[in-house]
């Protein structure tokens, strides 16, 4: 299973003071080296984190692949088609939002075209959906070359489930429910990515996941035959604040593989 890591928190941290520095490029070289297969990074529209600077250093820099999150944002299409990454993931964007919160909506009238566009430009393009059936065939029937599976509910069932977050401030207030309950709809949650990793298989779907993994959860999703691609960022930054990048990212690899 190959690992992609996402260093959109390096430019949030950079953002923080409006400087330029931590420069996420520097990462790229350190991942490589650590074992990582993939380079992350999500181009938002109001650009909170990662810059069209950002994304022309670091397609032409760097050794691995590069795969860039995006909105279906005809600016942004059309920029992306300049720079050719070698895949882009379609996701859902919301300006308030903290993070991505969900799957792409596959109704979209203009999603086959956006797909084909970029194929046009030989860019692989994955669909970030929900871990649901009719989605995953839909996503085949618009031409995705892959999709990647919202592991958002499962990550936050674990949360609330086996970690102390239910007694913090970020408590997240509509799982706050009895355990055995937790159980259950952590148990369905990662059943449902189970069926839809085969069916996406079966489909030669490209298949991947990604969202709210971390050192606590990440071992029951890797083990998933069908998914060939875990995208992590969050969890592998902030601990590399206290370990450093490079055996942040070796933790992270060990528990997958």
């Amino acid at each position: 299973m190959n690992l992609g890591l996402n260093i959109d928190h390096i430019a949030t941290l950079r953002e923080a003071r409006k400087i330029n520095d931590p420069d996420p490029l520097e990462a790229v070289f350190i991942a490589k080296n650590a074992g990582v297969s993939q380079i992350t990074i999500h181009l938002r529209e109001d650009r909170r984190h990662i810059h069209d600077d950002d994304v022309k250093k670091i397609i032409q820099t760097s050794i691995l692949p590069i795969n860039v999150e995006c909105a279906c944002d005809e600016k942004i299409i059309d920029f992306l088609c300049e720079q050719k990454p070698h895949k882009i993931t379609l996701v859902p964007e919301k300006r308030e939002e903290v993070t991505t919160e969900g799957g792409l909506d596959l109704n979209r009238s203009n999603l086959e075209k956006i797909i084909k566009e970029f194929q046009k430009n030989q860019i692989q393009t994955a669909l970030f959906i929900d871990p649901n059936k009719d989605c995953t065939t839909k996503a085949k029937e618009l031409g995705a070359d892959g999709v990647e599976f919202h592991t958002g509910e499962y990550a936050n069932l674990h949360l609330m489930l086996y970690s102390n977050l239910s007694r913090h401030k970020n408590s997240i207030k509509n799982l706050e429910l009895d355990r055995n309950l937790l159980s259950k709809l952590l148990d369905e949650s990662f059943c449902k990515l189970i069926d839809c990793a085969n069916l996406a298989k079966d489909l030669h779907l490209g298949v991947f996941a990604g969202h709210g993994l971390n050192y606590q959860n990440v071992s029951s999703i890797a083990k998933i035959p069908a998914i060939t691609e875990l995208n992590i960022g969050q969890s592998i930054i902030a601990r590399s604040i206290f370990t450093g990048l490079e055996k942040a990212i070796k933790d992270m690899l060990e528990l997958i593989r």
